[in-house]
């Protein structure tokens, strides 16, 4: 017996099977979109630092790619632990440890990814900071009032509005 959700014709079931099918490339393609799109701000914040902060380079826009996917999946994996590990000292600082950590994490990524250099942990925690900040504008530039990120913003509908024109010269009555 089949369930009573499935249709029973087989071109409703093709039907139903495409749309199950679109419906998972549709999740997965905005996960990829949204992944991209971290990636490259963090691309863009990494390089940013490089440019100010003096005591971080790198020498082929390789390493600065393969620089920005790590500290991504350092911040995804590693981060979290070290901030639950360090929660009381995040609480005893007032949240300053968070800038330690985050220095920790691109102090890290030379270590794996050759040909990008962070040479003193003070220069890590400046490009941590500023990292942080160009990541936090660019997120915010994109966000959508839905408060997902939308890297492609396009309107469907065209709202009218209504008002009256007020020529120059004349008078409001």
């Amino acid at each position: 017996m089949l369930p009573e959700r499935i249709p029973h014709a087989p071109s409703l079931q093709v039907d139903f099977a495409n749309r199950l099918r679109n419906e998972r490339e549709f999740a997965y393609r905005a996960a990829m979109r949204n992944f991209v799109f971290r990636w490259l701000v963090t691309t863009v914040g990494v390089m940013v630092a490089a440019a100010f902060i003096r005591r971080i380079h790198y020498d082929t826009t390789g390493a600065l790619i393969g620089a920005a996917l790590l500290l991504g999946i350092l911040n995804a994996f590693v981060r979290p632990v070290l901030l639950i590990l360090g929660a009381p000292l995040i609480l005893l600082t007032l949240g300053i440890f968070i800038l330690i950590v985050n220095g920790l994490m691109l102090y890290w990524v030379p270590g794996i990814v050759t040909g990008f250099h962070v040479d003193t942990y003070g220069s890590a925690f400046w490009g941590a900071l500023v990292v942080s900040l160009i990541s936090w504008m660019l997120s915010a530039f994109f966000r959508g009032s839905d408060g997902r990120v939308h890297v492609l913003t396009h309107h469907t509908q065209i709202k009218r509005v209504q008002g009256r024109v007020i020529e120059p010269g004349s008078r409001n009555g």
